[in-house]
C-alpha cells in the first residue's frame, strides 16, 4: 500500500455501528472511525447529546481507503446499497436527524462523483433519494465504546437483528469487493 493512494470518505447512513460493520468487510478499507459531523452546536459533542437530536450532528463513519484497491465511486455504491437512502431522517426504527443519509465530501472531485453515483442508483429505488451531499466541515470521533461496535457486541440484540441482515445484503450484492 502506498500512502499517496490513501483517501478519506465520510458519510452517514443511519446508525454508525451499521455503516462501520459494512465497511470492515470491504477490500481496500484500511481504517474506519465512527463519529459525528454536520452539527451546529460548538465543541465536541457526546453520544448522549447526539441522540437528543438537538445538536444537528449526524452519526457518521470516516473511512480511510486505498484508492488503488477500491475507488471512491465503489465505496459510495456500497454505501448507497446497504442502507435506505430514500427515508428522511430515519433508518429502520432509528429516527431523528442524527440518522440522516448524508455524504460529506472532502473535495470537489468527491462531490462530483457523489452526484453521479446518486443519479446512477436512483432508478433502483421506488422512492426518491434524500441523501444529502455536503462539504465536510468538522469530524468528531465518537467515544471509544462506539468504535468497532459490531465486532465487540455481535450477539447483542441490535447487532443480531439490524446489523447482521445488512452484512448479508452486502455479501450478496458486493461479494467481489469483500476481503
Amino acid at each position: 500500500m502506498n500512502n499517496e493512494n490513501l483517501q478519506l470518505a465520510t458519510f452517514g447512513g443511519g446508525c454508525f455501528w451499521c455503516t462501520e460493520a459494512v465497511f470492515q468487510e470491504v477490500k481496500g478499507v484500511e481504517k474506519i472511525v465512527s463519529g459525528y459531523s454536520g452539527g451546529t452546536v460548538p465543541g465536541h459533542p457526546t453520544y448522549r447529546e447526539i441522540c437528543s437530536g438537538l445538536t444537528g450532528h449526524a452519526e457518521v463513519v470516516q473511512v480511510t481507503f486505498d484508492s488503488s484497491v477500491i475507488s471512491y465511486q465503489d465505496i459510495l455504491i456500497i454505501f448507497m446499497t446497504t442502507h435506505d437512502p430514500t427515508t428522511l431522517n430515519k433508518q429502520g426504527a432509528d429516527r431523528g436527524t442524527q440518522y440522516r443519509s448524508v455524504i460529506y465530501y472532502h473535495d470537489t472531485a468527491q462531490k462530483e462523483i457523489a452526484e453521479v453515483v446518486l443519479k446512477e442508483v436512483a432508478p433502483y429505488y421506488e422512492n426518491a433519494i434524500v441523501t444529502e451531499i455536503t462539504a465536510l466541515d468538522v469530524f468528531y470521533k465518537a467515544e471509544e465504546e462506539h468504535q468497532d461496535y459490531y465486532r465487540n457486541n455481535e450477539t447483542q440484540g441490535y447487532c443480531s437483528f439490524v446489523i447482521t441482515p445488512k452484512l448479508v445484503k452486502l455479501r450478496e450484492l458486493h461479494a467481489d469487493k469483500l476481503k
